[in-house]
């Protein structure tokens, strides 16, 4: 059972939303209509998973990602819009967004994409994922890693297998794709992925998959 927050501005949409996420056994924990009253109740909710349109009547969805991250550093965002412009997309995982799904998506699609945001899996409504993962590249400066000798010399070190689930991570691998290339169970590469997460003192696997790309892992 995941934790859920639904914030959207139309109310026949939320509603919708907030029943199919209680009748698939998930507990919605908040329902919101403005950018600002979901980022004041979020503490007291404690959700695992917003889902938030982007276009909200008070402030952007960008906005609220960033107040959100601000007061609940370890809460997931799925993005759940009508536009798939790149820019927006792009924003909203810069931001800190989880994951980005169009609303033409499918009830079960939508379902599986709540349930690997809380699993700290990036989602993106296909094609999107391509986009997000080149943007990364394109932010890597440099000697082609993003970083100096210097920083990478202080950075943690990682095991040789979690070194191996950062450059599949970095290709943009699901979990499943990760432990059927390495033959490793589903959750011995969570646990993987969340012993590096906790190491590099980062936050989801959006923020990870940027970390590698920048240290060129991800050719």
């Amino acid at each position: 059972m995941v934790r859920v927050m639904v914030v959207d501005d139309h109310p026949m949409w939320r509603e919708g939303v907030a029943r199919d996420l209680a009748e698939a056994g998930h507990e919605v924990v908040a329902t919101s209509g403005e950018g600002r009253q979901a980022v004041r109740v979020a503490p007291a909710a404690r959700p695992d998973v917003v889902v938030l349109d982007l276009q909200l009547p008070d402030i952007s969805g960008v906005e609220v990602i960033r107040g959100l991250r601000a007061a609940l550093p370890q809460v997931r965002v799925l993005m759940l819009s009508a536009s798939g412009e790149q820019q927006s997309v792009l924003e909203a995982v810069k931001a800190g967004a989880t994951g980005y799904l169009v609303k033409s998506a499918a009830p079960a699609e939508f379902l599986e994409a709540v349930r690997r945001t809380a699993a700290g899996e990036p989602v993106f409504t296909p094609g999107l994922a391509g986009l997000v993962l080149g943007e990364f590249r394109r932010l890597a400066t440099g000697d082609g890693t993003g970083r100096s000798t210097a920083e990478d010399d202080a950075a943690p070190r990682l095991t040789d297998r979690e070194t191996e689930v950062l450059r599949l991570v970095a290709k943009g691998l699901s979990y499943k794709q990760i432990a059927q290339r390495l033959e490793l169970s589903h959750r011995t590469v969570q646990n993987h992925v969340q012993n590096t997460l906790g190491k590099l003192q980062l936050h989801n696997r959006v923020e990870l998959t940027r970390y590698a790309i920048e240290r060129g892992l991800d050719g």
